[in-house]
């Protein structure tokens, strides 16, 4: 798998939180982030929408914070402290997808390198092999 592509999206977070460091609104965070992506002409879709399936219904309501390449997910945050509801929450993005890779990085760590998880579904699991 290539990771040159989740690569440039750390680097951009890092730039972006190494110049506002923790202690903002998620939203300024995203729009500083899309500003990043332009600046270094990284394609992305900001709050993509994502429709579940349940019992072969439809149901819409649900955005991506970005989607990067159309390949990667990103969640962003601005927590003291990460929940383990967002780590189910992007890995139920990648499901209701079918993508493959998501990043969630979490603004509100001192250092942003402790606040990036890199997040991955097997395809044989999406599929039910598994």
């Amino acid at each position: 798998m290539d990771d040159r592509l989740t690569g440039k999206i750390i680097s951009a977070a890092i730039e972006v939180h190494r110049h506002l460091g923790p202690g903002l609104l998620e939203s300024v965070y995203e729009e500083a982030l899309c500003h990043e992506f332009a600046l270094r002409e990284v394609h992305f879709i900001r709050q993509a929408p994502v429709d579940v399936v349940y019992k072969g219904v439809r149901i819409s309501g649900q955005r991506l914070d970005l989607l990067v390449a159309d390949e990667v997910i990103v969640e962003l945050k601005a927590v003291s402290k990460l929940p383990e509801t967002a780590i189910a929450q992007t890995l139920s993005y990648l499901k209701a997808t079918g993508l493959h890779r998501a990043l969630l990085i979490n603004f509100g760590e001192r250092r942003l390198i402790n606040g990036v998880k890199r997040l991955s579904l097997c395809p044989l699991w999406q599929k039910g092999f598994l």
